[in-house]
């Protein structure tokens, strides 16, 4: 009996042995950079004239930055849980952060859609297929789509729960966050998880590893080192941006990237990692700008969901090269598998475009619209001045980009504003009835996807709706 169970913990070992890669021009360790509430212009090489980002900056010019990159929502959730799923929400059902209905009832015309707020372990995310091809996959920071990411195919989890913002801010105690519960006190959580990357990086040298550095910056409660604080607060501010606390949580997150690229250098492991950067929803409208963007997170005008993305892979993305292709956070499924060398899901629907023909240069996406579908409510904080009432960043709606338009369509009153973002990419200008014609179009477009992938649209009015409390609530905010 012995020797026979012994032989089976043989067999089982020499088959996690085999199964091990070791990194390639190919199929290059991966690590992926994953910022929280990050705005289009919040770094140097997208245009901030406050902030510093001088290593994030010289990573971006060593690879290709995508200038028309989206997030697949405009709030946290949603937006994370189409990135690990590869599927628009109406596959995956995240809708939003919860699943009650955000702010006042007696201001919302339709009963919401209440969707769920746990992505289900039925759907294969890209983590899974990426370690069933032999690589060591961990995420590190911020999950937010259930209270462990270790089932969806993660071999390491450090700090991640349901949790959206950081476990009780950016200075211990983090009482329920894995591996934080004895921080020190003095720790700045940027800090840490920097830390624990390179750690991972250095515990797993000798085999394929993919990294997923998911940050809580620049999430609130905005907090920052007070020594970088100072360092902001005596400089003076740009016309863009100028909120010191932002900035020093911003020079964080750049420092520790450079340490993990100092640490990839020293391990002789730069010329084997693919490095992959983006955010997953606009910047905080209080505190930071996406001009000359309208919009902020929660809303669906361009500065809620374009994000600074760029993607280095040294021998096969040219160094210092930049695309206009509009492309959507889904898009990373079928490209971080074929990156790695994965195979996509049998019987799983992904709704994204693997982006390797335009970082090899070798060829182009297919002519296809992108979607954001919103079927709630998402309320409004201090900032009104960028969204179409003063009550609700956004109200359920569709939206869609077609090459260079960009159509919303929202389902309270029926309303559509169309936008070309080549002329236009402050959406100032609606033309939906200057180009009846184009608005019609994309909203048959925009219909017909919502058909095919089944995609609830509200249509019970809300018996709580109180059209007088609404004027009223609009006259006060509008009053201020």
């Amino acid at each position: 009996m012995r020797i026979f169970m012994f032989s089976v913990c043989w067999l089982l070992v020499s088959a996690s042995i085999s199964l091990a890669k070791t990194p390639t021009a190919q199929h290059p360790n991966v690590l992926f950079i994953f910022l929280d509430d990050y705005g289009w212009r919040d770094c140097g090489f997208m245009g901030t004239d406050f902030y510093e980002t001088p290593n994030i900056d010289a990573l971006a010019k060593q690879g290709m930055i995508f200038t028309n990159a989206y997030a697949g929502a405009a709030n946290c959730a949603p937006s994370r849980a189409c990135l690990l799923s590869g599927q628009y929400t109406p596959r995956h059902e995240i809708y939003n952060v919860g699943t009650k209905l955000r702010g006042n009832p007696k201001h919302s015309r339709l009963e919401h859609v209440p969707g769920t707020d746990t992505l289900s372990t039925d759907i294969r995310t890209w983590a899974h297929q990426i370690r069933a091809s032999g690589y060591r996959t961990a995420t590190i920071g911020k999950w937010h789509l259930s209270p462990d990411p270790l089932p969806y195919g993660f071999d390491f989890n450090f700090a991640g729960t349901k949790s959206g913002s950081p476990p009780r801010g950016y200075w211990p105690p983090h009482p329920q966050a894995p591996g934080l519960q004895d921080a020190p006190k003095d720790e700045y959580l940027t800090d840490r998880l920097t830390d624990e990357a390179i750690e991972f990086i250095q515990r797993n040298q000798e085999q394929s590893w993919f990294l997923y550095l998911t940050h809580f910056a620049v999430h609130t409660p905005l907090q920052g080192r007070p020594d970088l604080v100072a360092k902001y607060e005596s400089k003076p501010k740009g016309q863009v941006h100028d909120h010191a606390v932002m900035a020093a949580m911003i020079e964080s997150v750049d420092a520790g990237v450079g340490r993990i690229m100092e640490s990839l250098k020293q391990l002789r492991l730069h010329d084997k990692t693919a490095i992959v950067f983006t955010s997953d929803n606009g910047g905080y409208g209080p505190a930071t700008s996406m001009s000359p963007l309208k919009g902020y997170k929660g809303t669906y005008y361009e500065g809620g969901i374009r994000e600074p993305f760029f993607v280095t892979w040294p021998g096969i993305v040219k160094p210092g090269s930049t695309s206009e292709v509009p492309v959507i956070n889904v898009d990373l499924y079928p490209t971080f598998c074929e990156m790695t060398g994965a195979e996509l899901p049998i019987d799983q629907d992904l709704d994204g475009e693997s982006l390797m023909p335009v970082l090899r240069g070798t060829g182009e996406l297919p002519d296809r619209a992108i979607h954001w579908h919103f079927p709630a409510y998402l309320n409004s904080y201090a900032r009104i001045d960028q969204q179409r009432d003063p009550l609700f960043r956004t109200r359920p709606c569709s939206i869609m980009r077609y090459g260079d338009w960009k159509l919303h369509e929202y389902f309270e009153d029926g309303g559509l504003e169309l936008y070309n973002l080549r002329d236009d990419i402050g959406e100032s200008s609606n033309l939906a009835e200057q180009n009846p014609a184009k608005a019609k179009e994309l909203q048959k477009m925009m219909a017909a996807w919502r058909d095919q992938i089944g995609a609830p649209v509200p249509t019970r009015r809300n018996p709580r709706f109180d059209a007088k409390a609404e004027a009223e609530a609009i006259r006060q905010r509008t009053a201020k």
